[in-house]
């Protein structure tokens, strides 16, 4: 079978700074101007849209189910998280992709095929948490600018992880981008007052990924013997 599957910590973050990035059918955003809003502020608006600091702080794991159209195959997605560990397994045409971070290293497992995560990408795994948007630290970005996107204006932060997109009147995450590829929040689900990435339109590596999330579970079910 062709390799098919992007990185979890690529496709789903979508929320997190370890994005994936690339064009979609959305229109170039046209140039930018700057704000006068501080990058602390736009952050704490997001956070603020997603729930709170203080809801978003009291979740300390979650099971997260997805499902992946890609290539024209549907692959479901199940995903554990605690603070910066995650497990994340696979579905597609009878066979299973594992890919698991225990705080310090990690692999990806495809069809008994066992490769261990780069390691430039384990300094960014590390600063994970449970909730992605808690990892924002407004001391990686200089400024903010605005830029328009399909008439509607975003407060844009940008570092040399990739640029992110808050939707000026709900303070949300809307894209994110870098040198991986692009990803776009088409929509959020609330579960327990919080906020998480429901549709998400994805492209990198070449393939176009649609991620839709169709249940979101908190603070149950997941333990340390999860990551081992």
């Amino acid at each position: 079978m062709k390799k098919i599957i992007i990185p979890f910590f690529c496709a789903i973050v979508l929320m997190s700074s370890a994005n994936v990035n690339a064009q979609t059918a959305t229109a170039a955003p046209t140039s930018a101007v700057k704000s006068q809003l501080s990058p602390k502020q736009v952050i704490d608006k997001y956070i603020d849209a997603l729930g709170g600091k203080a809801k978003l702080e009291s979740v300390k794991t979650t099971i997260t189910e997805n499902t992946m159209s890609v290539q024209g195959m549907e692959i479901s997605m199940n995903t554990k998280k605690m603070g910066n560990k995650f497990k994340s397994v696979q579905s597609v045409m009878g066979q299973e992709v594992v890919q698991m971070f225990d705080g310090d290293k990690g692999y990806i497992n495809q069809m008994g095929t066992k490769s261990d995560f780069p390691a430039s990408a384990i300094p960014e795994l590390k600063k994970a948490r449970t909730v992605d948007a808690l990892g924002y630290d407004a001391a990686n970005f200089k400024e903010v600018t605005v830029e328009k996107i399909d008439g509607k204006d975003y407060n844009v932060l940008s570092s040399d992880k990739g640029k992110f997109y808050f939707d000026t009147a709900t303070g949300l995450l809307y894209k994110s981008n870098s040198g991986m590829g692009d990803a776009i929040i088409k929509s959020y689900l609330t579960v327990d007052g919080i906020k998480f990435p429901g549709d998400i339109e994805a492209e990198g590596n070449g393939q176009k990924v649609a991620i839709k999330t169709t249940k979101v579970t908190i603070n149950s079910g997941v333990t340390d013997i999860d990551f081992k």
